[in-house]
C-alpha cells in the first residue's frame, strides 16, 4: 500500500544493488534502480504509468494476380527491332504466375496482332508461289485458302500450347530469360525450353503444354490440308517433331539475339 502521497516505502530490504519494476496491464511499465546500505529504507519517488506508443507497419503492395496483370502489359509491349511482337518471353526471374484469363489474353494478343497476320500472308504468299498444298489452286482463291489454312494452323498452335494446355495443366507458357552463367549451359537451358518449363507453382517441369500442343496443332492442320497432300500419321509425327524443334530454335534466338534486339520497360514493375 502506498501512503497518502502515493509513494511506496521498503524497508528491511537486505543491503547491496537492487532493481524494482512497477507495471500494470495496458501502460508501459517503469523501473528504478540503486544500491542500499545496511538499514537504509527505500521509498519510490512519484510514479506514473503511460499509455505505451503504439507502432503500426502498414505494408502496401500488389497481390501476385495484380502483379501478373502489370507484367503481362509490359511483355505485350514487347518487340523485335520495336515491330515484330515477343509476347511469350520474362524477363523476370521470379514473374508472377498467370491466371488462365492472362493465358488466353496473351494467346490472343499474340494471335490476333497486325504483324502475325502480315507474315500469315507472306507465308501463304511463298506457299502459292511454290504451289505447295497444290489442290487449293492459284488465283486470288487459292491464295484465300492457303492463308486460311495458315492462319488457322498460327492460331491453334498458340491456343492450345500457349493458353488452353498451359491452363489446364498450370504451366507457365513463356521462356524466361536466363542471361547469366556460360554460354553452354545457357544454350542447353534454351533447347530444352521446348520440353521444360516452369509450373505456376514455380518449379521447373515437362513441358507437356508444348508437346501435346505440337501434336495437337499437327493433327488439326492434317485435317483441314488438301486430301491429296494429307499423309496421316507420318504427317503429324514429323510436323509435330519440327514444331518442338522450332521452339527449341527459338529459345536460342530468345537466349543469345532477340535479347539485345527487343525493346522493353527499363524496369518491370515488381511487388513493394
Amino acid at each position: 500500500m502506498s501512503d497518502e502521497d502515493g509513494l511506496f516505502s521498503f524497508s528491511n530490504v537486505a543491503p547491496g544493488p537492487f532493481q524494482l519494476t512497477i507495471s500494470s496491464p495496458g501502460l508501459g511499465s517503469r523501473e528504478f534502480s540503486g544500491t542500499l546500505q545496511s538499514g537504509e529504507a527505500y521509498v519510490t519517488p512519484l510514479i506514473m504509468l503511460t499509455i505505451p506508443t503504439l507502432v503500426t507497419e502498414v505494408r502496401v503492395g500488389l497481390t501476385p494476380e495484380e502483379l501478373a496483370d502489370v507484367q503481362i502489359k509490359e511483355q505485350e509491349k514487347q518487340r523485335v527491332f520495336g515491330l515484330i511482337p515477343n509476347f511469350y518471353v520474362s524477363y523476370e526471374a521470379d514473374a508472377a504466375p498467370l491466371t488462365a484469363k492472362h493465358k488466353f489474353e496473351l494467346a490472343w494478343k499474340s494471335a490476333s496482332d497486325p504483324i502475325t497476320l502480315m507474315g500469315v500472308g507472306f507465308l501463304a504468299g511463298v506457299e502459292q508461289a511454290g504451289d505447295r498444298w497444290g489442290a487449293y489452286g492459284q488465283g486470288a482463291q487459292g491464295y484465300a485458302k492457303r492463308y486460311g489454312a495458315t492462319y488457322a494452323n498460327v492460331f491453334a498452335s498458340t491456343f492450345i500450347g500457349g493458353a488452353i494446355m498451359p491452363s489446364v495443366l498450370k504451366q507457365d507458357p513463356r521462356y524466361f530469360y536466363k542471361g547469366t552463367g556460360s554460354k553452354r549451359s545457357r544454350i542447353f537451358y534454351a533447347a530444352a525450353s521446348a520440353v521444360i518449363c516452369k509450373g505456376d507453382n514455380g518449379r521447373w517441369q515437362p513441358n507437356y503444354s508444348n508437346v501435346i500442343g505440337s501434336f495437337a496443332g499437327a493433327g488439326l492442320q492434317a485435317a483441314y490440308l488438301p486430301a491429296n497432300d494429307r499423309l496421316g500419321s507420318r504427317y503429324v509425327v514429323s510436323s509435330a517433331l519440327i514444331r518442338l524443334g522450332e521452339t527449341s530454335l527459338a529459345g536460342v534466338l530468345q537466349e543469345f539475339v532477340f535479347s539485345k534486339l527487343t525493346h522493353r520497360p527499363r524496369r518491370s514493375a515488381s511487388q513493394p
